[in-house]
């Protein structure tokens, strides 16, 4: 019987580990060296041992584990890598000085640290959809595609402060109320919400306050004016009609060459988690389109 393992990254890094970073790239950061501003590598899992690799960067206030049914799923065809960012889950915690560009290179050296130097299928909600346009240019010949959601064009990102005000006030433990507030309004209601709740709160005890308000600091910078323009590999967005973000999901479309776009009806934020078979289906007819889907479904 085949037994599908999911393995845990071992945080000691070898100089070997560091050296073999890739030096390619083009938003002016050094290569050779570890990302700035982050104390020590990403945390990751894996799931999956055949295929292509496939990324997940979550959102906040969640950590990897939010990508369950997605990890799950596309392990059947890929190996499949979720990173948590700085402050969550596992991770460091990050320095004052954090950018995005610093999110996308550490992301990129955990890839590394599980792939050396592969190509891979890119997918994140929110925050992780923010730091994948970075990554895209970071690593343009290494991003196969793009696949965001829970994201649209704002960019004053007015959410950060907000956000930060909320951290500075209740602390750590503001991630639970956060967490209903990724989802729609009939799924806030059920169970399962409530599962997740729990689930991220439980690890609270590893996740830093002040990293994750450096973090929104972090997103309050603006991009370069052709930041979108120059994505250069297949992208979608997935969208939910319940999502605050899903007005403005159709500009970022506009400002992303030949960007494709689908609707996820009544899903929130966090669209992947409420309504994960529609959004594994939007995944595999974008992938399938261009070339990138690795295996057959049942149907």
């Amino acid at each position: 019987m085949t037994v599908l393992v999911t393995v845990i990254h071992d945080l000691n890094h070898s100089q070997q580990d560091v050296d073999r970073r890739n030096k390619s790239g083009d938003d002016g950061l050094r290569k050779d060296v570890m990302a700035q501003h982050i104390e020590g590598p990403l945390y990751y899992e894996r799931m999956g041992r055949s295929g292509p690799v496939m990324a997940f960067v979550h959102p906040n206030p969640m950590d990897q584990s939010c990508w369950l049914f997605q990890m799950a799923h596309f392990s059947t065809w890929y190996r499949c890598i979720a990173i948590d960012i700085p402050g969550y889950g596992r991770s460091p915690k990050a320095t004052p000085g954090l950018t995005v560009a610093d999110m996308a290179q550490a992301c990129w050296e955990a890839i590394d640290d599980a792939y050396p130097g592969e190509r891979a299928i890119l997918v994140g909600c929110s925050v992780g959809s923010i730091i994948l346009p970075h990554m895209a240019h970071y690593q343009t010949a290494r991003t196969a595609a793009l696949i965001l959601s829970g994201t649209g064009y704002s960019p004053n990102r007015d959410f950060a402060q907000r956000r930060i005000d909320s951290y500075r006030q209740n602390g750590v433990t503001h991630r639970w109320a956060y967490t209903f507030e990724d989802l729609s309004p009939a799924f806030r209601a059920t169970p399962m919400a409530h599962y997740f709740a729990e689930l991220f709160g439980e690890r609270n005890n590893t996740a830093d306050v002040d990293t994750i308000c450096l973090q929104f600091e972090a997103l309050q910078k603006p991009e370069k004016p052709d930041h979108f323009e120059r994505i250069a590999c297949p992208t979608t967005i997935l969208t939910g009609t319940e999502d605050g973000a899903h007005p403005t999901a159709f500009a970022l479309q506009k400002r992303i060459r030949d960007c494709e776009l689908k609707v996820l009806p009544g899903a929130g934020h966090a669209c992947y988690m409420e309504q994960p078979w529609l959004f594994d289906r939007f995944m595999i007819e974008f992938l399938t389109k261009h070339g990138l889907f690795a295996g057959k479904t049942a149907r």
